[in-house]
């Protein structure tokens, strides 16, 4: 497979190319066998893909920006499959080719609702493209996503499931209790053999960070029940 029509050979001028496909549109025609054909559909297609949207951008808002560059006879928003509510990203779609191009151009990187949006040629919508495709319903991005945005759902990824966020490992060989919680946070755990064990119950704050100082506290109340094999 050859994208060799896409790529420059020969600069004449001093800056690159704005309305060229995105480099996930170029790995992606080099991965799928389709997906050449693709790329040669979306330079002439009136279609764009906008991403990193908030979830709180209106189609009216949209509507006004996109407007600037030429007529627009759609525009389809992205929405979380399970909750059908917005998930950051739309398709707009124009009268002409032309027009898409402009955006690509003109529009890439501008600000919308205080966020850089991301433009793109698209091949063309088709039903089903509106919705998102990660696991939780939404766009993959935001699952993959550590940091707080308010404007995309908070954090992505549960506060269990963080990284360095974990609890101590349970122990049920020791029988279920009734915990009677004493002082610093330690509790007796009454099972077969009655034996004293902490509380399985301390999770670190929300990046996985925790004060030394607390964690020395926790480790000299932890009896030291190591049975070597």
């Amino acid at each position: 497979m050859s994208l060799e029509e896409f790529d420059e050979v020969k600069f004449d001028h001093s800056t690159n190319r704005l309305d060229t496909p995105s480099n996930y549109l170029l790995r992606k025609a080099r991965k799928d066998p389709s997906g050449l054909d693709e790329l040669r559909k979306s330079m002439k297609s009136s279609t764009i893909y906008v991403g990193n949207l908030s979830f709180y951008t209106s189609e009216e808002q949209i509507y006004e920006l996109f407007s600037k560059c030429g007529t627009i006879t759609r525009i389809i928003m992205g929405l979380d499959r399970f909750k059908f509510t917005p998930c950051g990203f739309c398709f707009v779609i124009y009268s002409k080719p032309e027009e898409s191009l402009n955006a690509v151009k003109y529009l890439s990187d501008t600000k919308l609702d205080d966020r850089n949006i991301t433009i793109d040629i698209d091949p063309g919508f088709e039903d089903g493209r509106q919705f998102g495709r990660g696991k939780s319903g939404g766009q993959v991005s935001d699952e993959l996503r550590f940091e707080y945005d308010a404007s995309r759902g908070g954090f992505a990824v549960p506060l269990t499931e963080r990284v360095g966020n974990t609890a101590y490992p349970r122990h049920p060989e020791h029988g279920h209790g009734h915990g009677h919680g004493h002082g610093h946070g330690h509790s007796h755990v009454r099972g077969h053999g009655h034996q004293n064990r902490q509380s399985n119950d301390y999770i670190p704050d929300a990046m996985g960070a925790f004060d030394p100082n607390n964690r020395q506290e926790i480790e000299d109340q932890e009896e030291d029940n190591y049975i070597p094999e």
